[in-house]
């Protein structure tokens, strides 16, 4: 997951999960860095670009974005695209 300020030449502010494409990792991944780095940002206009493949073995559920990370974001200006990849298995 990539999280970019589109109003700055060097977009990428930080990269997440590397490797890991399933939702709710990354959703958790973005909650951690909302508590720790970007509850800190000046506001403007954010993006985190969520790329995700589908789990063929679940069975409902999934990641919980939270009230309080969704308030982080709408103090600094953040939104979410979520992307949808076809799984590579």
């Amino acid at each position: 997951m990539s999280l970019k300020n589109q109003l700055i030449s060097s977009p990428v502010l930080d990269w997440l999960c590397d490797e890991a494409w399933d939702l709710p990792s990354q959703i958790d991944a973005l909650e951690t860095w909302l508590m720790q780095k970007g509850k800190d940002l000046e506001p403007s206009n954010y993006v985190a670009d969520i790329g995700f493949d589908i789990r063929k073995e679940a069975t409902g559920g999934g990641g919980v974005l939270s009230s309080k990370s969704m308030a982080i974001m709408g103090q600094i200006g953040m939104d979410v695209y979520f992307s949808e990849y076809p799984s590579a298995q």
